[in-house]
């Protein structure tokens, strides 16, 4: 807070000099010397030898120059912006203390009970209400001082890689190898911090959708076209929504000491799975099976082949949320363009609200997942068109959730007239031997034109099955 930033003002000054005196030198080298090779009384071999390494030490001499110009640049961009982000960060702690806050030297915040009247204090200690409201409140400001800290340090971290790449030799071949930068380029991001943000992707792939939601829309179609793939195997498409199963399915698990009786339906139910995997039932098989192993462990769902298996799950996506949703999201994505000048690419992050379905009752994927909850979620791009309209794109994951677990009250058809009673298969979590767990899944990613009229359609391939353990829609190995 109390670093003296004038003095990268300072700096940028003598780096403008340091870039004048460079070209003085360029101006007399090339005159009286590069020039010295060029004219026609100096011929022949050596003159020819000269005439290049006379060019390549004028090419270092303009390098010099531009890189110079360069990080004055840079150092003047550091200045401004590292003085107005300090500034906000003294605004912070100011609002702060207003609010009735301490703030210490290491910028933790508190709730300062001693700025209150022997009879608030009083009221303070005796009231959770009031203490409760006091801690949310510091907490609030917290996060407010941790997010203005944390853009100072992400433009500290883009000052820096500015000043890597300006004064990194651009062109390897032209025989200043490890030379100046002749051609220094300009931060290809808004600005210094998003700079380095764009270079600070979280590790932790539960934290990705939050950091690409904080960039700017330039800086994410920036990343997006230098590793999009790598982005988006990363997690920046994964949904915010967090979902929760609605009900206890049968209660605690292990709870109770399993009888010959919950033995014998436990080998049948095997059996049951077993069949349905020979006769084509292989999602209700693969779930059963999982569930009658009793790990517990999520379960990864195959959503290509729920939209490419089921017509009202298609339609759902289509109708549901990208119709509905379509309109808000292109005016949103058609905002941050002309905000960001009309010439450049952006990208605005979407999801819509999740959709609770259930799959049909004669198919595999009632039996597999019954009911559900669902959502899509991805990204909106704008980009110049021809003719001055902008070609605008939604890329898009479908995201389905829900738990497997029995309700006591129904009871499950199977093929061949068999029925299964919920309470039955549940019991068997009950006595330890089988467990309920959650199940979720994301599509492939999708894309539908928002630049016209054209209608919502969603068309996944198909993506093949044989029926057997190998079958793709069995998901993952240790999910089997």
């Amino acid at each position: 807070m109390s670093t003296d930033l004038s003095r990268l003002a300072t700096a940028a000054g003598k780096w403008e000099e340091m870039a004048a005196k460079f070209k003085t030198l360029e101006d007399h080298y090339k005159k009286d010397v590069h020039g010295v090779s060029l004219g026609e009384s100096w011929i022949g071999l050596s003159a020819q030898a000269a005439q290049d390494r006379f060019a390549v030490t004028l090419k270092e001499l303009q390098g010099a120059r531009r890189e110079a110009k360069a990080v004055a640049a840079i150092l003047r961009d550091a200045h401004t912006q590292l003085t107005d982000l300090r500034n906000r960060v003294k605004a912070i702690r100011d609002g702060a203390v207003d609010a009735g806050m301490r703030v210490s030297d290491q910028g933790t915040i508190s709730f300062d009970s001693e700025r209150l009247t022997q009879a608030e204090r009083t009221a303070y200690s005796h009231d959770p209400d009031f203490q409760q409201t006091a801690r949310v409140r510091a907490d609030e400001w917290a996060g407010k001082l941790v997010q203005a800290v944390g853009a100072v340090s992400d433009a500290d971290d883009g000052i820096r890689l500015a000043l890597d790449a300006a004064v990194l030799d651009s062109d390897p071949m032209d025989g200043t190898f490890n030379g100046f930068n002749r051609n220094p380029g300009p931060n290809r991001y808004p600005s210094l911090e998003e700079a380095g943000k764009a270079a600070n992707m979280p590790e932790d792939r539960k934290d990705v959708p939050s950091w690409w939601r904080t960039l700017d829309p330039v800086t994410r179609s920036i990343l997006l076209q230098e590793k999009g793939d790598e982005l988006r195997a990363a997690g920046i498409m994964d949904p915010r929504y967090e979902w929760r199963s609605p009900d206890p399915g049968s209660g605690p698990f292990d709870v109770e000491e399993p009888t010959p009786r919950d033995v014998r339906f436990h080998a049948w139910a095997l059996g049951l799975a077993t069949v349905g995997d020979i006769t084509g039932q292989t999602g209700a098989s693969r779930n059963m099976l999982h569930y009658l192993r009793g790990t517990g462990d999520v379960l990864d769902l195959d959503v290509n082949r729920m939209l490419h298996d089921d017509p009202s799950f298609r339609s759902g996506v289509a109708n549901i949320h990208i119709a509905q949703n379509q309109e808000k999201w292109r005016g949103e994505a058609l905002a941050a363009f002309e905000k960001a000048g009309g010439d450049k690419p952006v990208t605005v992050p979407v999801e819509s609200k999740q959709f609770g379905g259930t799959f049909g009752m004669d198919t595999d994927w009632y039996r597999a997942v019954g009911s559900y909850q669902q959502n899509l979620s991805g990204m909106v791009t704008v980009r110049p068109g021809e003719g001055g309209r902008p070609e605008v794109s939604l890329e898009y994951q479908v995201n389905v959730w829900d738990r497997y677990n029995w309700d006591p009250s129904k009871q499950t058809p199977f093929p061949g007239g068999i029925v299964v009673k919920d309470k039955d298969m549940g019991h068997l979590h009950t006595v330890g031997i089988a467990q309920e767990f959650d199940m979720r899944g994301s599509s492939s990613t999708y894309t539908h034109d928002l630049t016209g009229d054209a209608g919502t359609t969603v068309k996944p391939d198909d993506p093949g099955r044989d029926g057997g353990r190998g079958d793709v829609s069995r998901g993952e190995e240790e999910n089997r």
